[in-house]
Parts: structure tokens; C-alpha cells; sequence
């Protein structure tokens, strides 16, 4: 009994080891593998180069590095090398970065930041050589640098891919010189694609957002598929310390190419410009406008004499595709219009009171000095008149005031005298701003905006255009029904 015992359980035992072993077998067998990244490591090392550039103090940069208490920076933080900005006292300091070379001949794509204004950039191959590089060209709102050398015969390089075919969920791999450490490897997966910063950093660029470890002196250095291709040139991470918080952003190749050729043939980089201040589409301006929904961006302002104007499109107008590509949000056009090249004729589909339409839109070329429109703000002299289910005070605009403002004689609006409403303040709005349409009607003076604004019902919505300093943008505004309403900010945009 005993013995039968022992062997009944030892019996059982195995059997349970077996099962278990075959539970775990399986598992194994079934458990997708990991990619092996060492063929694509040793295929475009050698094409991978560290980059130094110092600044001796005798030169200033054309676009000045900012410093670690620049609180922007402490959301949008470059890598720029260490240190990343002297003290007062310092008049010299050693930038360090990544590059890649895209052409056997010894043509090298870095970013700007890493160069900008240097007085001698040099360059590191993987086999100890150090050679000094030339800055062809730069791009700062792409911020994309071309870099030259002479090395005697052919050099390894990159092979280019296409970043538009990139999806969300796709392993990425970056090779660069964090901290000076060269040849550093570093993977993850693509986190998003078409990834605006928005109006205030790089506003022409969709970024490609990953989860690649990526921290200072990776800046410049190449993005690689699966496939070994380049896909992306890495140029920014996210975080509120300086370091690696698990988002990083690369610029996408097509546009970095794009920028190459162009400094390649004409020394600088050309944007395609439609010729509209745009804004986001609110959830008031939905109900005001009766769109189906909140995708789009709204145009707030018209250049005068650009291809926006002259293809028809009004303030008002509800920006939806171009191109043949969806419009979600405003900082989604800046990138398609400024990759179209200058002259080009494209597609752009509107909603204009309700109805749907396309019109077509020669595209026209950014100022290079990024300047579209605008003049200052100031307010009017004379007699005030308001509303006060809108909580403002407006006033005329006197001839002077209008000529100091460079608004057309024919133009019209009123200018705010005072707030005086919780619906007013909560909108954003402030004295001296202009009011220049109203529900999409142009009020000429004081007296017509009185009148528009007399019939006005509790919970309706009320689309106001604004003109503040530089800027003119939607505003919605919704009428206290009982539980209120609140509109937008300031928040146009220009393309």
C-alpha cells in the first residue's frame, strides 16, 4: 500500500511536469519573434558619423542657442551638445551631435542646431578619422544642415527610405552619439506619424514620434525601418528635465531630402504659402457654422493678393482636405502647403455655409523671412456703443487709428473699448481688439454691430472675427442659457 502509494504520486508528479513543460513548449513556439537588429547596425555604422562643432566666441550664431532656464526649452529640448548654452562668462564651448553621410562623394545631412553659427565643424568616421566639414546650407525651420567633406575616395552611405509609408507600431532604430558615446544603438517602435509641434516650433514640419531612447548629442542622427533604410533625421525629444521621457521626435526624410536638394541647387530652402491665417474649429464654431463636425480649420484672414484670394477662398471658409489629404486640425495644412512647391495648382475642398466645395489654389512661396501679414494693434477715439448680452464696448475706428492699424478704408470693424461680460472675458477677448465680422458679416461701425447683436437669443452661439496685433482668428461665443459658455483663446495660425 505504501509503495503503491509513492508510485501512484510520483506518477502524478510527472505527469504534471510533462503538462507543464508542454504548456510552456507551446508557448515558446508560439511567442512571435524579436527583430535581430545587428545586420542593420553593421550594414550603417560606418555611415553613421559623431559631429563637433566649436564656437570660439569670435562668430554668434545666426540663430542663438537657447538656455537651459528658457522655459520652452524645458518642454521642447534640443540636443544640442554639452554644454548646451556658455555661461556669461564663457566665450567658448563645444557642441556635440550626429550625423549621416547620404552620398558616397562626402555629402553629410546633420540639423541646425547642432552647427548653427560654429566656427569649425569636424567630423568622425567610424574608423577614427577626423575630417573637417564644410556647412553648405541650413534650413532652421526645417532644421536641416547639409555638411561636406573631402576624404580622399568613396565613403559608406546611408540607403534613403520613404517615411510616408511609416505606420504607428512599426520597430524603429537609432544609431548616434548620446553624450558623446559613439555608435550608440537604440530601438523602439513608432509611437504616431504626421506629429505637428504646432505655430511655435517648426510649424512646417510633421514629425515622426517614437519611443526611441534618444537624449543629447542624438541629435542629427539617423531613424532606420526594418529594412536598414533611413527614415527619419532625430531632432527632438519631450521632456520637463532635459533627458529621455520616452517620447522622441524625427523629422521625416522625404522633407529632410527635400531641403537637401533644394540647398544643394539654390542655396536655400523655398516653401509652398496658400495665403491664410487659419484657426481651430471649436465646438461653438460647429454649432454657429451647423458642420457636421469639428475636423477642418477655420480661415480668419486672406493675404491680399495671394492664392488663397484669388482662388475665392473668405474668412469663414472651413478648410477640409488638401490636396486630397484631410484637414483634422490647423497645424495639420502648414506641412502640406509648405512641401508644395511654389506655383503648383492644387485641390483645396472648403464648407462654406453648410455646402461643401473645391476650388483650385495656385500655391504661392513663403517670404523667407517668414513675415505674411500684419500690423500693430491700437484702439479708436470715438463714441462707444456695445452689447451687452456679448459683455463688450466697442467703438468706430477712426481714420488715423485705421491707417496706424493698415486696415482698408472698406474693410470695417469696430474696436473693443471695454469688457464687460463674464462671456467676453472667458472668450479671451481684451480691449483693443478689432472686431471685424460677425457671424461671417463685416460690421462696418459701432451702430451696425449694435444692431447685429439686438436679436441675439440666450444659448445662441455667435461667431465673432478678431484682429489682435499680427493675428486674426474665429472666436465663438456661446450666450449664458444657464449653464454658460466659453470660447477659444487667441490661436490663429499662418499658411
Amino acid at each position: 500500500m505504501h509503495r503503491s502509494l509513492w508510485r501512484t504520486l510520483a506518477c502524478s508528479i510527472l505527469v504534471g511536469l510533462a503538462t507543464t513543460g508542454g504548456v510552456q513548449a507551446q508557448s515558446a513556439t508560439a511567442a512571435p519573434m524579436l527583430p535581430d537588429f545587428t545586420g542593420i547596425v553593421q550594414d550603417n555604422a560606418p555611415a553613421v558619423v559623431h559631429v563637433e562643432a566649436k564656437y570660439t566666441g569670435r562668430r554668434r550664431a545666426a540663430h542663438g542657442a537657447p538656455g537651459f532656464d528658457d522655459p520652452q526649452m524645458e518642454i521642447f529640448r534640443r540636443f544640442f551638445g554639452m554644454p548646451m548654452m556658455p555661461s556669461p562668462e564663457e566665450q567658448a564651448r563645444t557642441s556635440l551631435g550626429s550625423g549621416f553621410i547620404i552620398s558616397s562623394d562626402g555629402y553629410i545631412l546633420t540639423n541646425t542646431h547642432v552647427v548653427d553659427g560654429a566656427d569649425q565643424v569636424t567630423v568622425r568616421l567610424q574608423d577614427r578619422r577626423t575630417l573637417v566639414a564644410k556647412v553648405v546650407g541650413s534650413d532652421p525651420q526645417y532644421d536641416i544642415a547639409l555638411l561636406k567633406v573631402s576624404a580622399g575616395g568613396a565613403l559608406p552611405a546611408v540607403h534613403i527610405g520613404d517615411s510616408r509609408s511609416l505606420k504607428a507600431g512599426q520597430w524603429v532604430l537609432a544609431i548616434g552619439s548620446p553624450f558623446g558615446f559613439d555608435y550608440t544603438v537604440t530601438q523602439g517602435i513608432v509611437s504616431a506619424v504626421g506629429r505637428s509641434l504646432g505655430s511655435s516650433d517648426q510649424p512646417y514640419t510633421s514629425f515622426i514620434q517614437t519611443d526611441v531612447p534618444i537624449n543629447q548629442g542624438n541629435s542629427g542622427g539617423p531613424l532606420f525601418n526594418l529594412q536598414g533604410q533611413v527614415v527619419g533625421v532625430n531632432s527632438q525629444i519631450y521632456s520637463n528635465t532635459g533627458g529621455y521621457q520616452g517620447v522622441a521626435f524625427s523629422i521625416p526624410i522625404d522633407v529632410a531630402m527635400n531641403a537637401v536638394q533644394q540647398i544643394k541647387t539654390k542655396g536655400y530652402v523655398s516653401r509652398g504659402m496658400l495665403g491664410v491665417g487659419m484657426g481651430p474649429v471649436t465646438d461653438d464654431m460647429v454649432k454657429a457654422l451647423k458642420l457636421p463636425s469639428a475636423d477642418g480649420t477655420i480661415v480668419a484672414q486672406v493675404v491680399p493678393g495671394g492664392g488663397a484670394e484669388k482662388a475665392g477662398i473668405r474668412p469663414g471658409d472651413v478648410i477640409v482636405t488638401y490636396d486630397g489629404h484631410p484637414i483634422h486640425q490647423s497645424s495639420d495644412l502648414p506641412p502640406l502647403a509648405a512641401m508644395t512647391k511654389p506655383g503648383t495648382a492644387v485641390p483645396v475642398e472648403i464648407v462654406r455655409d453648410g455646402h461643401r466645395q473645391s476650388l483650385q489654389v495656385t500655391v504661392g512661396e513663403q517670404p523667407r523671412d517668414g513675415n505674411v501679414a500684419g500690423s500693430a494693434a491700437g484702439s479708436g477715439s470715438t463714441p462707444q456703443s456695445g452689447s451687452a448680452a456679448l459683455g463688450l464696448s466697442v467703438q468706430d475706428i477712426d481714420a488715423a487709428t485705421r491707417r496706424q492699424l493698415g486696415l482698408p478704408a472698406g474693410q470695417g470693424g469696430v474696436v473693443i473699448a471695454k469688457v464687460t461680460g463674464s462671456v467676453a472675458a472667458q472668450a479671451g477677448l481684451q480691449a483693443g481688439d478689432i472686431v471685424l465680422m460677425l457671424n461671417q458679416q463685416r460690421v462696418a461701425n459701432a451702430a451696425e454691430f449694435r444692431a447685429a447683436t439686438k436679436g441675439l437669443q440666450p444659448g445662441q452661439t455667435v461667431l465673432l472675427l478678431v484682429r489682435r496685433g499680427d493675428n486674426t482668428a474665429f472666436l465663438g461665443l456661446t450666450l449664458p442659457d444657464g449653464s454658460g459658455g466659453q470660447g477659444p483663446g487667441d490661436n490663429s495660425q499662418d499658411d
